[in-house]
C-alpha cells in the first residue's frame, strides 16, 4: 500500500442496549443455547424478538487513511465513538461492518494497565508487555534502562503492580509502548492521568516516534496536546466522522459545538466525570451589575456565575472549585481556584445553588476562550466537565489610553510602564 500505514473502510460497530455484560462462556452454555436455538428463531419470525430501536451504532460508515510518519489527533464529545475506533484497529473489538488494515507492528494504550498482569511485578510486566508487541527477550532487554528511566517507577520496579496507583501504571504502561519502536502507535485518554511533567514528556516522545517515520493517534479532550501534536486530526460525533482537516480547524469547529456560555446548559452533558454529589447545570456571563452579556471586554472587570444542583441534599465538605481557561488553540492560558485565594468552602450547604467568580480588569485580548470546569468534595471528584463552553471577548481600553488592543497583540494583556533611562533621564 505503498505510504499508508492504516487504511479503514466503511467501518461501524453496533451494540444492543441494555444487554448484560458479557461473561465466560463454557460448554455447558454452548449446549443451553443449541437447545434455545429452535424457540429463539420462532420468537424472531413472530415478530416478538427485539427491535432495531434496540441497537446502537457506536461507529457508523468510518473511513480513513493514516500515512507512515503521520500524528492523527482525534477528538469529539464522550460517546463519539473514539475509542472504539481505536479498540477496533488494535483488534480488541470487531468491526459489525468494513475493515481495518494496518501495515506495521500495533503498539496501543487504550487503558490504564491494559496488557499489565496485577500479580506480576514491574519488572516482569515490561517484558509480559513487550512480549505482547512481538518484541523478543533480547531486544527488550536492551531497551528495558530506558523504559525505566522515562517511567519514573524505578523504585517500585519490583512490586507488584496490583498495588500501583493509576499513574504509575500510565507512566509504566506508555513507556513500554513508546520505547519498543512499534511501526503504529494508538494512544487513547489515558495520559491525562500523568501529572503536567509527564504528560510534556510523552508529547516529546510521541514526537520523536513520529519523527522516526512511525504512526501515531492520538485521542485527547485535552485540545491543547491534540493542537500541538498533531498537524490534522478527524472530528468524530455519534459515530461518524463530522470533519477532517488540520487540527485548527477542526478544534475551532469542535468549540463552536460546544456552545457560548451565556445561554449554555450543562443538564444533558454526558461528557462528564466524577460521583454526581455535585452537577453543574449551567454557565451564565455576567457583567459586575449581575446582567447578562453576550461578551466581555479586555480590561472590564467580569462575572462567571456556575449554577450547580447539591443532589445529596445534605452538607458537603472541604469543596475545591477551579476553572480553566484555554486559548482557541486549546492551550491553558489561565487556572482559577477558590483553594489559590484561600476561599476555602469548608462547607456547602443544599442551599447553596451557584458559584461566583470574579474576575478584575480582564486581562485577555479579543478573540473566543474555551471553558473547562471541576468541583471535588472531601478530595473526592463531584463533576468534572472538559470544554464546557466557550465566551467572547472583544476589544476594550485595558491600558485606560483610549487605545484598544488590536488582534495580533498576543493573548495576555500585561500592565506596564515604560521610560527612557541615560544620563540625562535617570529612573524614576
Amino acid at each position: 500500500m505503498g505510504n499508508i500505514a492504516i487504511r479503514a473502510e466503511g467501518i461501524g460497530k453496533q451494540y444492543r442496549i441494555g444487554l448484560q455484560r458479557e461473561r465466560y462462556y463454557t460448554f455447558r452454555d454452548a449446549l443451553i443455547s443449541m437447545a434455545k436455538a429452535p424457540f429463539r428463531r420462532l420468537r424472531r419470525l413472530s415478530g416478538q424478538a427485539g427491535s432495531d430501536s434496540e441497537m446502537f451504532w457506536a461507529l457508523n460508515n468510518v473511513s480513513l487513511e493514516v500515512k507512515h510518519g503521520e500524528l492523527l489527533g482525534i477528538i469529539g464529545r464522550n460517546g463519539a465513538g473514539k475509542s472504539t475506533l481505536l479498540k477496533i484497529l488494535c483488534r480488541v473489538t470487531r468491526p459489525t461492518t468494513g475493515f481495518a488494515d494496518l501495515y506495521g507492528m500495533v503498539g496501543s494504550l487504550l487503558e490504564v494497565g491494559t496488557g499489565f498482569h496485577p500479580e506480576l511485578t514491574g519488572r516482569e510486566n515490561i517484558y509480559l508487555s513487550g512480549a505482547t508487541l512481538g518484541m523478543r527477550k533480547a531486544e527488550i532487554a536492551k531497551k528495558f534502562d530506558e523504559i525505566v528511566d522515562f517511567s519514573g517507577v524505578e523504585k517500585f520496579l519490583d512490586t507488584p503492580a496490583k498495588h500501583y496507583s493509576s499513574g504509575m501504571y500510565v507512566r509504566l504502561a506508555f513507556a513500554v509502548a513508546a520505547h519498543l519502536e512499534p511501526e503504529i502507535l494508538l494512544v487513547d485518554e489515558v495520559l491525562a492521568v500523568g501529572d503536567a511533567e509527564f504528560q510534556k514528556k510523552c508529547l516529546g516522545k510521541m514526537e520523536d516516534v513520529a519523527r522516526g517515520g512511525r504512526t501515531v493517534l492520538f485521542v485527547s479532550h485535552q485540545l491543547a496536546m491534540i493542537g500541538k501534536l498533531c498537524s490534522r486530526s478527524i472530528l468524530l460525533d455519534e459515530g461518524k466522522i463530522a470533519m477532517a482537516a488540520e487540527t485548527s480547524a477542526v478544534i475551532a469547529q469542535y468549540l463552536d459545538w460546544t456552545g457560548g456560555l451565556r445561554s449554555i446548559s450543562l443538564s444533558d452533558r454526558r461528557d462528564r466525570k466524577g460521583s454526581g454529589a455535585i452537577r453543574f447545570t449551567a454557565v451564565l456571563t455576567e457583567n459586575v451589575d449581575h446582567k447578562s452579556v453576550s461578551a466581555f471586554r479586555s480590561g472590564e472587570n467580569v462575572r462567571l456565575v456556575f449554577e450547580f444542583q447539591n443532589n445529596t441534599g445534605r452538607d458537603l465538605q472541604n469543596v475545591l472549585f477551579a476553572v480553566g481557561i484555554d486559548s482557541p488553540s486549546g492551550d491553558r492560558i489561565a487556572h482559577l481556584s477558590n483553594e489559590l485565594t484561600s476561599e476555602i468552602f469548608s462547607t456547602l450547604s443544599p442551599s447553596a445553588t451557584s458559584i461566583v467568580v470574579d474576575i478584575e480588569r480582564l486581562p485577555l485580548a479579543p478573540g473566543r476562550y474555551g471553558v473547562t470546569i471541576f468541583c471535588s468534595a472531601n478530595g473526592v471528584i463531584v463533576d468534572w466537565i472538559q470544554n464546557a463552553g466557550f465566551f467572547d471577548v472583544e476589544g476594550g481600553d485595558f491600558w485606560g489610553t483610549g487605545r484598544v488592543p488590536p488582534s495580533n497583540t498576543g493573548i495576555l494583556l500585561i500592565s506596564q510602564r515604560h521610560s527612557l533611562r541615560g544620563p540625562s533621564n535617570p529612573l524614576p
